[in-house]
């Protein structure tokens, strides 16, 4: 009787302890709403609607035919056409388009001839999601008329760039980089005011002659060190242990790995501003981890994903990085070809530590 009178006081004891705490009561409610209205409207496995650049060289009634049957599949959308099969190739590498579809010359004459390929595909290997779409592409024949009878057959010869192996280690591990940073340096971040006020130590830094803006930056300063650190030991492992290429310029991509940590960091610190323990700093990052690694392109396909939900996931600092480091590791892309990856992270950063000095300004005051 005792063990049980004693029991109940204490779930009672802890019951008035989530009543007090609004953020997290807030969250045991709001967190799992949200992320079931968000991801199960954004995430699908069909991958549909993947950006595509189209090289006609052929400029016929048929070849046309076949761009608008492998448009209407709505497993590709033509946002290019180009005159030779060089420019796909390019705009691959730069990741504009991630499906280059490559109309020969002789086209009518293959299709006359009942080859079994007439036309090709020119894939960005460097991403698994898209590769396997276009790939589903290629194993649906598009029907082509050619005279009175319509003939049916494979129409497509799937060329994998970047990735001719097919190897998932060489797709994944480039991703990784951005998915473990974005783990570890948000939640470094997220505790580092609530720890010194939980210490005691912030009244100390209010009476110092340390600025807001001066303490804001001390706090990130040594934790970038630790992301360079975390950058190299993980391509120094990916090399290793699953022989991934770096094609690309190592001063680049420790640029654009460095523009990422600061962006992450300054979401960690902004974090710390909203929450008033550690604990619900653990909650807040985990909520903001999920999406990153759900909508940015790391698990899931970002083309399949909605428009609106496509838009709010070009917020997020991973669904960036994670093109930028394909793009220099597998690719060979230079930074300034992915400048439009590098600079929403750069705005990213400068917004998420000029919104967390003025609220530790308001918390001074």
């Amino acid at each position: 009787m005792n063990f049980w009178r004693r029991t109940t006081a204490v779930a009672r004891k802890e019951v008035r302890q989530l009543r007090r705490d609004r953020f997290t009561a807030g969250m045991i409610v709001g967190l799992p709403t949200l992320q079931l209205m968000l991801f199960g409207y954004a995430i699908n496995t069909d991958v549909r609607h993947l950006r595509a650049g189209v090289a006609d060289q052929a400029n016929t009634q048929l070849s046309r035919r076949l761009a608008a049957d492998a448009e209407a599949s709505q497993v590709i959308d033509i946002v290019a056409r180009v005159e030779r099969p060089e420019q796909l190739e390019e705009l691959l590498r730069k990741g504009e388009i991630a499906v280059g579809l490559v109309i020969p010359r002789d086209f009518e004459r293959r299709v006359a001839l009942r080859e079994r390929a007439p036309a090709q595909l020119l894939i960005d290997g460097s991403d698994p999601t898209v590769l396997l779409a276009a790939r589903s592409l290629a194993a649906a024949p598009v029907a082509i008329r050619a005279g009175p009878r319509a003939a049916r057959r494979d129409t497509f010869e799937v060329r994998a760039f970047y990735n001719p192996e097919r190897r998932s280690a060489v797709q994944i591990v480039p991703a990784l980089i951005g998915v473990i940073l974005t783990m570890t340096m948000v939640l470094f971040t997220a505790i580092a005011i609530v720890r010194e006020r939980e210490r005691g130590n912030l009244e100390l830094l209010i009476n110092t002659p340390v600025r807001t803006t001066e303490l804001m930056l001390g706090k990130i300063l040594p934790y970038v060190a630790i992301g360079m650190v975390q950058t190299t030991l993980i391509l120094l492992l990916g090399r290793w242990l699953f022989r991934v290429p770096i094609l690309g310029s190592l001063v680049e991509l420790y640029a654009a790995s460095l523009v990422f940590v600061a962006a992450s960091l300054s979401l960690g610190l902004l974090f710390s501003t909203l929450v008033s323990t550690q604990m619900q700093a653990f909650q807040l990052t985990f909520m903001s981890f999920m999406p990153q690694i759900l909508m940015g392109g790391f698990m899931f396909p970002f083309d399949g994903m909605p428009r609106p939900a496509q838009w709010f996931a070009e917020i997020l600092p991973l669904t960036h990085f994670i093109r930028l480091v394909r793009g220099l590791i597998l690719r060979d892309a230079s930074l300034s070809e992915l400048s439009g990856e590098l600079w929403p992270l750069a705005a990213f950063f400068a917004v998420a530590l000029s919104i967390s000095i003025r609220r530790f300004r308001k918390r001074l005051d």
